[in-house]
């Protein structure tokens, strides 16, 4: 995925705000330690309930995804369907993905 369709995916989860693309993903990438009133785990929950699975690994890599999925991200999803769904990824990134050092 290109940097103009990685910004306007994130643009299009903070249609309610006006917190630019680029603080999003800094915030996301631990440059950053806000957008807006928006957390990396906040951005997280926020991004696992709106996009589907294939969308978020366009967007990011598997190690990424397996350092943004943490138990606090899960915690956080609204609907159980979700919640049973990441804890399943989480750890299936946990025993195929290895740590970064």
């Amino acid at each position: 995925m290109n940097i103009e369709d990685r910004h306007k995916m994130l643009r299009q989860i903070m249609w309610d705000y006006n917190i630019p693309p680029e603080d999003v993903k800094e915030v996301i990438e631990g440059k950053m330690e806000k957008a807006g009133h928006y957390t990396r785990e906040t951005l997280m929950v926020k991004l696992l309930e709106s996009y589907p699975w294939f969308t978020l690994m366009e967007l990011f890599t598997p190690e990424e995804l397996r350092k943004l999925i943490s138990d606090n991200v899960v915690r956080k999803l609204r609907f159980k369907s979700l919640r049973t769904r990441y804890e399943f990824v989480q750890k299936r990134l946990h025993q195929i993905v290895p740590v970064a050092d």
